[in-house]
């Protein structure tokens, strides 16, 4: 496509500034709301009587239904819109966290106990890996219909960090909400998932159906030679970052000798550091002055890894907090570049569907990061991060070696 083809095109139904910033805010309690369980989860569901490897397997299972769902959902979006699918799966996120919740609370009251209680956690959490994954495609859908080829990598791009800002923030919102219940936090996921549900459903136009001979791209398979480099990349990352996230809230608890509440508390602050580190880099920083991806995600992965590194080697709380401030800037800049350098490998009329394969790489490292890493921290607690940290490093020097080289087809 020449340059002046390029200028000229129009989006197919555009979006507003603010509507795709409300698709973006859903993004980012759709990531809060997936990730705040291993803050809130992990230690009271170990208070409640499962091992490490229990709760590991409940939020792995879930995860595992959530990745495999994702290709059905996207279908739906296509078929009953976008913006209803959006809708329904912030209020199921909700209201599945809810009865989770339910769960736990009976459990820590000793209402439930047992094998009843790991079966009953384990249901319930089903329902959230089968209801709530159609937020990703279908606002990844969204928003490749209201971008054009100039726009659309920064606008996949936004909602790719989004997603994982919002998985950074749902744990530091635990901060400000522990001091009233070490459950409090779990409401708070709740409520922002159910009010940007209600947002979405007021901010975007209505569903207009898609005209029988309009022609749409073809989903891309997996194993397309263009996009499965980046996502195996996206993958390996999201499997070295779910060994951390299961992990860290029982490093800090057997570290430091914390009761309930102040786990809860003290783990949300660390990803507190994480998260407005990755706040101020990626708007600060990425969004104003838009930096080659080739170039931002080297330098990320180094940061994760020496952030890791320093979180398991320096003693003093607040020197963990240091570390998780260096693990944010890098994540700010890997996650972005990562999802950008993958959407822009296809051509322009295939970079929805390259959005759509990418968006299943954090559920589907999660699938086997926080497996990994309770295996890792029933062996030894600093096993997680020093094994997270290795595979950082080997991502960088992939990065440095074999993607800064490649040229960037996006426009083509």
């Amino acid at each position: 496509m020449a340059d002046t083809d390029i200028d000229t095109e129009t989006p197919l139904r555009p979006l507003s500034g603010f509507q795709q910033s409300m698709i973006a805010l859903a993004s980012i309690a759709m990531g809060a709301g997936m990730t705040i369980n291993f803050v809130v989860v992990a230690p009271l569901a170990r208070k409640a009587g499962l091992l490490e490897i229990q709760v590991a397997g409940i939020l792995t299972l879930s995860a595992a239904i959530y990745a495999l769902m994702i290709p059905q959902w996207g279908r739906w979006a296509n078929q009953f819109g976008r913006k209803r699918v959006m809708v329904f799966s912030l209020f199921a996120m909700g209201l599945t966290n809810m009865a989770f919740l339910f769960a736990l609370s009976a459990a820590l009251a000793g209402a439930l106990t047992g094998l009843t209680m790991f079966f009953t956690l384990v249901f319930v959490r089903i329902w959230f890996g089968l209801l709530s994954p159609g937020l990703q495609p279908a606002s990844m859908a969204a928003m490749t219909d209201a971008t054009t080829a100039k726009t659309r990598a920064g606008g996949l791009g936004m909602l790719g960090a989004a997603m994982s800002i919002g998985s950074i923030l749902g744990p530091a919102g635990a901060t400000v909400l522990a001091p009233f219940g070490a459950l409090m936090p779990l409401w708070g996921s709740i409520v922002l998932c159910i009010t940007c549900g209600v947002m979405i459903g007021f901010a975007l136009p209505p569903t207009r159906k898609t005209a029988r001979e309009s022609k749409r791209p073809q989903p891309l398979a997996m194993r397309d030679p263009r996009v499965l480099p980046h996502l195996v990349f996206l993958f390996t990352y999201f499997v070295a970052v779910g060994m951390i996230q299961q992990t860290l809230g029982w490093f800090i608890e057997d570290r430091y000798s914390l009761g309930e509440e102040q786990v809860v508390l003290f783990t949300g602050i660390a990803f507190a550091c994480l998260a407005v580190m990755m706040v101020i880099i990626q708007f600060g920083y990425v969004a104003p002055f838009k930096p080659d991806p080739r170039k931002m995600l080297p330098v990320g992965l180094l940061l994760v890894a020496i952030g890791y590194i320093l979180a398991n080697v320096l003693q003093p709380f607040w020197m963990l907090c240091i570390a998780f401030l260096v693990v944010g800037a890098g994540a700010a800049l890997t996650v972005p570049a990562a999802n950008a350098l993958g959407s822009l490998s296809v051509e322009r009329h295939e970079q929805g569907s390259a959005a759509a394969l990418l968006a299943a790489a954090p559920p589907s490292g999660f699938i086997f990061g926080p497996l990994i890493g309770a295996t890792l921290y029933s062996v030894a607690a600093p096993l997680p991060f020093f094994v997270s940290a290795a595979v950082m490093f080997a991502l960088a020097a992939y990065a440095l070696v074999v993607t800064a080289k490649k040229p960037l087809a996006g426009g083509n």
